[in-house]
């Protein structure tokens, strides 16, 4: 008998000798008066075999028939040896006719003492490695999506740097998304308030590196190299290395960075009351000197690892979209929506068809390079079919930049929305409102 019969058994006695009632039997058993007499008048009859239930030591109907399992055991170690479960199971049923679920057969191979050929892959072994040993050697970079505003206002993402030596940030801010110009500014911010790191620890976001599937260009496929991303060529640029991370793991130090910041930061926007990406990003800059103090760590060298900028930088010049574009015949060149003219100069009376290098610069401005040389332009004159487009308001320059300066855009890295323009809507009694009538021969009129 099994322990919970055995305890039915002395109640029911109990019950028998008139120490308990029906009644107190059902509540000390969690059964129903009715069915503390059932059972109380097969005891009386049957003893304490009626307390096993009625199926006890009967063959299940559903059970598997043993020369099924046989044959199943000696398919899986002859026939379809190294055959996986899942496959094997879809197998049986398409070839043996033998339909079972693929649990019921990992049941019949592991009675016999046969796995799965398939390996698993293990876990690996997992240890945090040694720090950097000098502040500015090795920053780790991120972003994080995440409700810093708590509903307040819309869902930004958190773009930082960690220094691996020190766990200092060195510098953060919101965007609305995780792009290029975040980074390039956060990069900015670093080498002229700090210098230039000597290496990026970065994940393989596209931002960073393109993928090996993307497709190559002409150009790349002669040359034999892909050319490297807006970020790719700015790090080759400023001498840095470029280390992409192989997991989140291996970027654990900013990792875990962010689940402190959605802790403590989150909880700083909230009582300030920050609702825009303004006020967020100025609440943070509040907060991480404050959080530098606290959690940073001495490195174990002393000093700076961050190299200086030569002199006669200009981050202007390097911290910008550089794209290639060849020179029209009428020393026009196009980028976007917009047309450039090339205006002449003491080294060259014209540019037709060379190669030029649009600078698209942070705050939204465009310039035009030759040689590392900024070119004098203006806005071209526009062409006849931009001229017939009525509705659609163009925004451009009307004034001649000087030899130095950029011809300024609409918004970064966007072009100008067009107008809308306001149509009458016609009348009740207009004829555009009466309805078209269908004659016989099918004529409409």
């Amino acid at each position: 008998m099994t322990k919970k019969e055995q305890e039915r058994s002395v109640v029911l006695n109990k019950v028998l000798i008139g120490e308990l009632s029906k009644r107190q039997a059902a509540e000390v058993l969690g059964l129903s008066v009715r069915q503390v007499k059932r059972l109380l008048a097969g005891y009386r009859k049957e003893g304490a075999r009626v307390l096993a239930h009625g199926n006890r030591g009967k063959k299940p109907k559903h059970t598997l028939d043993d020369d099924i399992k046989k044959r199943v055991a000696a398919l899986a170690v002859s026939t379809y040896a190294g055959v996986n479960t899942q496959h094997f199971t879809e197998l049986l049923a398409e070839r043996e006719d033998i339909v079972l679920s693929r649990s019921s057969v990992r049941r019949i191979l592991l009675d016999v003492g046969l796995t799965s050929p398939r390996k698993r892959r293990p876990p690996k072994h997992r240890s945090r490695r040694e720090r950097w040993s000098q502040e500015g050697m090795l920053l780790q970079l991120d972003g994080s999506r995440h409700d810093w505003l708590e509903g307040r206002g819309p869902y930004l993402t958190l773009i930082g740097a960690i220094d691996d030596a020190t766990g200092k940030v060195p510098y953060a801010l919101f965007r609305e998304q995780e792009d290029a110009q975040g980074y390039f500014l956060l990069l900015n911010h670093i080498v002229t308030k700090e210098g230039i790191p000597l290496a990026l620890y970065h994940d393989r976001h596209g931002i960073f590196e393109r993928s090996p599937k993307d497709r190559e260009s002409l150009e790349e496929q002669l040359t034999g190299q892909m050319a490297p991303t807006q970020f790719g060529r700015l790090m080759a640029e400023l001498g840095t290395a470029s280390i992409p991370a192989s997991s989140p793991q291996a970027k654990g130090r900013i990792e875990r960075l962010w689940g402190t910041f959605q802790d403590r930061l989150t909880s700083e926007l909230r009582l300030a009351g920050a609702k825009t990406i303004k006020e967020a990003n100025q609440v943070l800059w509040d907060f991480l000197p404050r959080f530098n103090s606290k959690f940073a760590v001495q490195p174990l060298k002393p000093g700076l690892a961050y190299r200086q900028t030569e002199r006669g930088f200009i981050p202007e010049e390097t911290f910008c979209f550089k794209y290639q574009r060849t020179v029209g015949q009428d020393n026009v060149v196009r980028f976007k929506e917009f047309r450039f003219q090339i205006m002449p100069s003491n080294e060259r009376s014209s540019y037709s068809r060379v190669r030029v290098e649009i600078h698209e610069r942070m705050d939204g401005s465009v310039a035009v390079y030759y040689q590392g040389h900024c070119l004098a332009t203006k806005p071209a004159p526009a062409e006849a079919p931009v001229l017939r487009v009525s509705n659609i308001a163009r925004v451009m320059p009307n004034k001649p930049n000087s030899e130095h300066s950029a011809i300024p855009m609409v918004g970064a890295n966007t072009l100008a929305e067009p107008k809308e323009i306001a149509h009458p809507k016609p009348g009740s009694n207009h004829p555009w409102r009466r309805p078209f009538k269908v004659h016989i021969d099918g004529r409409r009129g």
